[in-house]
């Protein structure tokens, strides 16, 4: 995708995700008028005008009230949201001397990008995923899997760090967080609405309605309609402003590695291994990829894979490699770790397998495959050592 165009469409989001933004705010104001309304219906005998006219006397007086624990919320949150997250998820802040090779990728990307590096965090889990959080240049952190440090390469995590920088670069992230944040108070006030009149004030309602009418019933559907309507929208809105995200991250990403082939294989083996046990739905939405489906996508907060790929390939000219199959945790690890060992995962015989740098050191072969013309072969290697395996030059044991 052409610079210009990427640009574009980061401003085109912006705007839209701060409209999208401002309605959410919205949806609040509609959640306490439906509460008002609710509440009148309750508690006063009359006609359907009547009531949505006390309603709206009562909003105008709650409004003020609903504005202040907002923005309350949204302060609280503003400082506490990275604690709360790293509680959940385990994730820890490392150093460059505690990782290294982490450390190193994002410095160097930053550097050569001239980009001002966040925080870096690791959690502790098999899960492929990475996510980024914070809402200022102070606060900004991004956190990955170890998971996806054992078993993706350099280049494809440096892509992964691309796509979370692009998501901090953009502003995604803080809109993303303050969208999350305010979804939490529509969702908790919907809850806590429909909990009190289906667990506290339902008997109330059914003994009076005959008394009232039809006013008083009507009432509390219209409440009930807005209150659900309030509560999808804010979900909706959320899918609208992370979805359009992911696409606009992954472009970011090739813009800043010039790798686009490392993006979808990274994107491949993160495919459907993202699970973070223990996450919430809001932690889940900030990540690469977000495995929890919705119905036939519908609900589901990020695009496909396939489509990221396919998007990637038409703008970026990537090429695809299709699904990966990766070996257990345990086992990536244990290749990582001990490159000696013989198997499919680590060389043989100076070769390297595709999870270890170097092929195992003992009784490597410097002479050929045929072992030294001047003696018999070392014990433990037998005649059939010239033939040659599927991995790479076979030694008989």
């Amino acid at each position: 995708m052409a610079a210009y165009g990427l640009y574009s469409h980061i401003r085109s989001n912006r705007r839209k995700s701060l409209a999208l933004l401002i309605g959410l705010f919205l949806l609040v104001y509609v959640l306490v008028y439906a509460g008002a309304l609710a509440g009148e219906a309750l508690s006063v005998n009359a006609d359907l005008d009547t009531l949505t006219q006390l309603a709206w006397n009562d909003f105008l007086s709650a409004a003020p009230i609903a504005t202040l624990g907002t923005a309350l919320w949204v302060v609280i949150a503003y400082f506490f949201h990275q604690s709360m997250i790293d509680a959940v998820t385990g994730g820890r802040a490392v150093t460059r001397t505690q990782a290294p090779r982490l450390y190193n990728i994002l410095e160097n990307l930053c550097i050569s990008r001239g980009i001002t590096m966040p925080k870096l965090k690791v959690m502790e889990s098999d899960a492929l995923n990475a996510f980024a959080t914070g809402l200022n240049q102070k606060q900004y952190s991004i956190t990955v899997t170890s998971g996806l440090l054992a078993l993706l390469d350099d280049k494809e995590i440096e892509s992964v760090l691309g796509h979370e920088l692009t998501h901090i670069r953009n502003g995604d992230v803080r809109m993303m967080v303050i969208a999350v944040i305010i979804a939490g108070v529509i969702s908790f006030v919907a809850e806590l609405v429909f909990r009190l009149w289906f667990y506290g004030g339902f008997g109330l309602r059914r003994s009076r309605s005959d008394e009232r009418g039809g006013g008083a019933g009507l009432a509390i559907l219209i409440a009930v309609a807005l209150l659900v309507v309030a509560y999808v929208l804010s979900f909706l809105i959320r899918l609208a402003l992370s979805r359009s995200r992911e696409f606009l991250a992954d472009a970011g990403s090739v813009e800043l590695t010039h790798n686009p082939d490392a993006m979808i294989s990274a994107l491949r083996k993160i495919e459907g291994r993202g699970e973070l046990p223990g996450a919430t739905s809001a932690v889940m939405e900030l990540c690469v990829d977000n495995p929890r489906e919705g119905f036939g996508e519908l609900f589901d907060t990020h695009p496909s894979v396939e489509s990221r790929v396919e998007a990637l390939i038409k703008f970026a000219g990537g090429h695809d490699p299709g699904p990966i199959a990766l070996p257990p945790p345990g086992e990536a690890n244990s290749a990582v770790e001990e490159p000696a060992a013989a198997g499919p995962w680590s060389g043989d015989a100076g070769e390297t397998g595709p999870w270890s740098d170097t092929g195992g050191p003992a009784g490597r072969n410097t002479e050929g495959v045929g072992g030294s013309p001047s003696g018999p072969p070392p014990a433990g290697q037998g005649d059939s050592s010239s033939e040659p395996g599927p991995w790479g030059p076979h030694r008989g044991g």
